[in-house]
């Protein structure tokens, strides 16, 4: 049974809720004197707690999405499908792994509601291996356009985090899909993942000696491996990256250190620095120059900032980023441009990266091209 289902859901909240009941009966008779009553109102008590425990991290993880199998949640590295060489969109960095429909009007025919492709992504230079979902606008498939070529933005979620949360409950494809009807963005591909190349390790878009190289994976890799599978340019004005929280710090690292490759990087509720921790491991293993460079805010002052555009997110309250965010804007100097979005009142959560989505991709639509 999935993780994430629904039936496990329903079965472990009756559990509860049977045992609950059980309890309550069996209480009076559990209430005497000695060992074994003891002992039995101890195992009522821990069978409760271990029940109640799981209907409320079941709720939590089908909510947030953090984990999306039994093996993520062990911590366990899971082998990457090859997909299926039939079906392969492009050459053989990118493998597809299924198509699914848009929740948009229309989904189940693409050339009016696009179309949603599962991929794996083969590094070129990294040689990592990452899975992907791809979001394919209706414009795409529409007669007439079978040789134009699109703008695409990669799209990453936080850690931990599933590429699934950036279909639903964080609606990117349905706020591309919305904002192009309304004319108020072009037609865009979006390419939807983890900040991550290893799910269980929190690399950060860092290039660790002798590990995951992150940075070479999503600042060179990957937009080079899908301009060889879908009809978007190789230049860095048709590639934008977004992200939040961690996503977010990727997102405008690699389009600060990358300028070859992107134009534009936008951070909701960003990191600027990298997160040390039981997660990431040791990611510079004493390398010093590169810890330094992996400090955004370091490498805005120190480093030649190169013709991206970047937008920035906060919150004067509830968001723990808002004083570095302000760093970040000050430190940004020509031919570099940033802008940001601050609200009132926001947090680290879903609800206030959904407020924020679609003026960002908005501001993505204008600085990035087909062509």
């Amino acid at each position: 049974m999935s993780l994430t289902s629904s039936t496990l859901l329903t079965v472990v909240v009756l559990a509860t809720v049977l045992a609950f009941g059980a309890a309550v009966w069996l209480w009076p008779r559990l209430g005497r004197r000695g060992g074994k009553p003891a002992l039995g109102r101890i195992g009522v008590v821990l069978v409760l707690q271990v029940l109640l425990l799981s209907s409320v991290g079941l709720t939590a993880n089908r909510t947030f999405l953090l984990y999306g199998s039994w093996a993520d949640l062990a911590g366990k590295e899971r082998p990457v499908p090859t997909g299926r060489d039939a079906d392969t969109p492009g050459g053989s960095a990118v493998r597809l792994l299924g198509r699914q429909p848009t929740e948009m009007r229309g989904g189940g025919t693409p050339h009016v509601g696009g179309e949603i492709e599962k991929i794996t992504v083969q590094g070129e230079r990294s040689k990592a291996v990452v899975q992907a979902y791809v979001y394919l606008p209706p414009e795409y498939f529409q007669k007439g356009n079978e040789h134009r070529k699109f703008p695409a933005t990669v799209v990453l979620t936080g850690f931990p985090g599933m590429a699934e949360n950036l279909l639903k409950p964080l609606p990117y494809p349905k706020t591309a899909w919305t904002l192009a009807k309304q004319k108020k963005m072009p037609p865009m591909i979006l390419v939807m993942m983890q900040p991550s190349v290893v799910p269980t390790r929190n690399t950060q878009c860092i290039d660790v000696p002798g590990g995951p190289q992150s940075e070479t994976f999503f600042g060179t890799d990957l937009p080079k491996a899908l301009a060889g599978s879908y009809r978007v340019g190789t230049s860095p004005s048709n590639w934008a990256v977004i992200g939040d929280s961690t996503g977010g710090y990727c997102a405008l690292k690699v389009a600060l250190q990358h300028p070859e490759s992107y134009t534009a990087g936008v951070g909701l509720s960003a990191d600027y620095k990298p997160e040390i921790d039981g997660d990431s491991g040791d990611l510079f293993h004493g390398n010093t120059a590169e810890e330094k460079r992996s400090d955004l805010l370091w490498s805005l002052d120190n480093l030649p900032q190169g013709k991206s555009s970047f937008l920035v997110s906060t919150s004067l309250q509830g968001e723990g980023n808002y004083k570095p965010t302000q760093k970040f804007i000050e430190k940004v100097k020509a031919p570099a441009r940033v802008s940001s979005i601050t609200l009132d009142h926001g947090g680290h959560n879903f609800n206030t990266w959904k407020r924020e989505i679609p003026p960002a991709m908005e501001w993505i639509g204008a600085r990035i091209t087909a062509e």
